[in-house]
């Protein structure tokens, strides 16, 4: 009976390495989908990592285009301020040019022997309309305030007067014009008031 019973003992031993043989190789099953798992996610992330990295790459160039593009826009608007300074009376002076070819014809025919006085004062009546002509189309206009309130934002009263018959604080003479840019004054008006 030893015998059997080895014997039998032996037979039965090869089925218990077949289950821990067959326990290993589904171990090693589970350990290669893990790994395969990693790996895929490895690849996957390194996948996302490239993306990311494309991406960023992009946006970095564009950083560095559109701050190229500034600083050229920069020194464009630089630029185009300079000019305006320098040239920017252009028109202006391009307009008073005729007016000084009047005021010197004027005087070149004031020193001609002979010469009307009415054709002078003709001649500086047409420079003077030709000159308040040029400042109406650069939105100058004149503060002439005789007969109106007195404003000591746009006249400045140089003596008072009495006994003119006008109200009190009533400008009776203006001694010199003022004169406002875009509706701003740029010098007041000298006045008489009346007291």
């Amino acid at each position: 009976m030893t015998q059997k019973d080895d014997v039998q003992y032996d037979a039965e031993e090869p089925s218990v390495v077949d289950e821990q043989a067959t326990g290993e190789e589904s171990g090693n099953a589970a350990e290669a989908d893990a790994a395969n798992a990693e790996s895929a996610e490895i690849a996957a992330l390194r996948e996302a990592l490239e993306k990311a990295e494309a991406k960023a790459a992009e946006n970095w160039d564009r950083c560095v285009r559109m701050q190229a593009e500034m600083e050229n826009t920069r020194k464009r608007l630089q630029q185009e301020v300079d000019n305006a300074r320098k040239f920017g009376q252009k028109n202006l002076i391009e307009e008073l040019l005729p007016i000084i070819d009047s005021m010197e014809m004027g005087v070149n025919a004031a020193n001609e022997d002979g010469v009307e006085i009415s054709k002078i004062r003709e001649g500086y009546e047409l420079t003077n309309k030709m000159l308040a002509q040029l400042l109406a189309k650069f939105n100058v206009a004149a503060v002439d305030p005789a007969g109106e309130k007195f404003d000591p934002d746009k006249h400045q009263a140089m003596s008072m007067q009495e006994g003119t018959g006008a109200e009190p604080n009533t400008v009776v003479a203006v001694m010199q014009k003022g004169y406002t840019l875009n509706e701003r004054l740029i010098r007041p008006a000298l006045v008489m008031v009346a007291k």
